[in-house]
């Protein structure tokens, strides 16, 4: 009995990731008229915020700003109860929007693509998923996320170890009670920042394992008033226009004079101020906090002391101090309580800066020489960020290609949305573009409408394939170093430079020449006939091979 190969469906475009690219490119990809596929592992939408679950999960761009901003009524509709929203209020807000718009129908969830290859006869990607299906798509778009890929530390002996593990990034979707517990928290990135703080008031005793001090700001939570949620509604459409070309992508009190240039006390006054608001508007409290090293030092010193007021002991409030980078240099956490936390009896810091988690044992761990016991360990130590869940997919270009070997010394793209040699791949906030130095949504709608504008161009022109000129990529890789160069970023070992990942290449991934002048470089690009990029028919291609 022979059974005959079903032929792989046909679309426009595969999206992979419902979170909200996914769901804005699903969106505009409707309204454009194309035939569209969305894959998401998860359950249902939300991306990051389906799986960073974590007691204290929080996002650190102000709720009135993070936010869709390509419907007015969805924006003037929604109310968000906190300055700064919990998971679960972002989590409804991406189901609310999947609601509205009826998304879920074209979205296949608990499935993941596993590979992606080019047909260069056709022009086509072949996408795999995990559940033996094959789409064919002229179009491939990679909205997978930034920060979606979990980072666990390679430690012997955690087979042996008898008690329950979670990490902050994959966290169980039913509630974790942790009365009574021993609990082991590895790591002082911000989900640890977050975390800690709400696990602390429930079990009985929390160990910090720290390895580098992070720099973290208050947040200054507080319930949304009606009065400043009204003042942003009534001029929400004129100043979304205002963040799209702002530095970050979102509107902060930005102080445009040099930290040297005022004496030491209006100094200290401006840094105070900005810890009463709160948020990460501290760093714009000079314009040369991330440039001039003696201007990031007197940023540094406020943070240190404002550490050192607040820890009664001495000796937990030093090593809680960072010394080893620039304030702002690695992602700047905001917390709610994180060094008050550490004052409570049922909190301890062990500092791993001159040893190590040794191993997991049965009951516990060994750090330091010392023996730990603990029912529950959380590791919230972070992300392969940028390129790890693009790399976990098998994508291969032309000549079979695979794209973990083209970035094997770092990604190379051209404005982060598309690599030379994979035709009609793109990447939703990649390496080489703002992405995580930014207010992501501004800059996810920016690269959603530049993605899908330039497949409407393309249909419409009768033009198949478009991929970068290799001169054009290297030189914007170039570019993005150069910038990153001018900053003090690259003195520090953070995940912006793959440092916590091992073997990973060292080079700044973001693009960190600001929102603002990027979306102008990209309209410049497009308003120049698509400058650095290839655009050609499939027969043209193929005469010109």
């Amino acid at each position: 009995m022979s059974s005959r190969r079903v032929a792989p469906e046909i679309v426009d475009a595969v999206v992979v990731g419902a979170g909200f690219s996914g769901l804005y490119l699903l969106h505009r990809l409707r309204g454009l008229g194309f035939t569209t596929r969305v894959f998401e592992r998860g359950g249902d939408v939300g991306g990051t915020w389906y799986w960073n679950r974590y007691p204290g999960a929080r996002c650190d761009v102000e709720s009135m700003q993070y936010s869709y901003s390509f419907d007015e009524a969805l924006q003037q509709e929604w109310h968000w109860p906190e300055k700064f929203s919990a998971q679960p209020d972002i989590l409804a807000y991406a189901s609310h929007v999947a609601d509205r718009f009826d998304l879920r129908r074209d979205i296949d969830f608990d499935t993941t693509v596993t590979a992606a290859h080019l047909d260069e006869a056709q022009g086509t990607w072949r996408v795999e998923t995990d559940r033996g299906e094959s789409v064919v798509a002229r179009h491939l778009v990679m909205a997978t996320g930034c920060i979606s890929t979990t980072q666990m530390p390679a430690v012997d002996g955690l087979e042996s170890y008898r008690g329950n593990t979670y990490h902050t990034g994959q966290w169980p979707h039913e509630k974790v009670d942790f009365s009574g517990q021993r609990v082991a928290v590895i790591g002082t990135g911000s989900s640890g920042i977050q975390a800690i703080p709400v696990i602390a008031e429930e079990a009985a005793r929390v160990t910090v394992f720290q390895r580098t001090p992070n720099y973290s700001l208050p947040s200054q939570n507080a319930p949304m008033t009606a009065a400043y949620e009204d003042e942003w509604k009534r001029c929400y459409r004129e100043r979304r226009a205002e963040m799209r070309y702002t530095f970050h992508g979102s509107l902060k009190d930005l102080n445009d004079v040099p930290a040297r240039s005022v004496d030491e006390a209006t100094r200290h006054a401006e840094y105070q101020k900005r810890w009463d608001i709160g948020g990460a508007g501290y760093l714009g409290a000079f314009n040369d906090l991330l440039t001039d090293q003696a201007a990031n030092d007197t940023a540094s010193e406020f943070v240190r002391e404002k550490i050192r007021d607040i820890v009664h002991d001495r000796q937990t409030a030093d090593a809680l101090c960072p010394e080893s980078h620039p304030i702002g240099t690695k992602r700047i956490c905001i917390d709610s309580g994180y060094y008050e936390t550490f004052n409570r009896d049922n909190v301890e810091l062990v500092d791993l800066s001159d040893g190590a988690i040794e191993r997991l044992t049965a009951d516990g761990l060994v750090a330091n020489g010392r023996a730990f016991a603990f029912d529950s360990i959380v590791f919230a130590t972070g992300f392969d960020a940028m390129t790890g869940t693009l790399l976990a997919v098998d994508i291969r270009g032309r000549g079979g290609l695979p794209l973990r070997r083209k970035w094997e010394a770092g990604p190379r793209t051209y404005l982060g949305l598309m690599t030379a040699e994979f035709p009609n791949l793109f990447m939703i906030t990649g390496p080489g573009s703002p992405s995580v130095k930014s207010n992501m949504m501004t800059s996810i709608e920016q690269h959603v409408e530049l993605v899908t504008d330039t497949m409407a161009h393309m249909r419409d022109r009768g033009l198949a394939l478009i991929e970068p000129e290799r001169q054009a990529e290297d030189d914007w890789v170039a570019h993005v170093q150069e910038v990153a160069n001018g900053t003090l970023f690259p003195r520090a070992n953070s995940w912006y430079m793959g440092a916590n990942i091992p073997g990973k290449p060292r080079l700044f991934m973001p693009y960190i020449g600001g929102v603002g002048p990027y979306r102008r470089i990209c309209e410049e690009v497009v308003a120049a006939g698509y400058r650095g990029f290839r655009l050609h028919s499939l027969d043209a291609a193929a005469a010109a091979e």
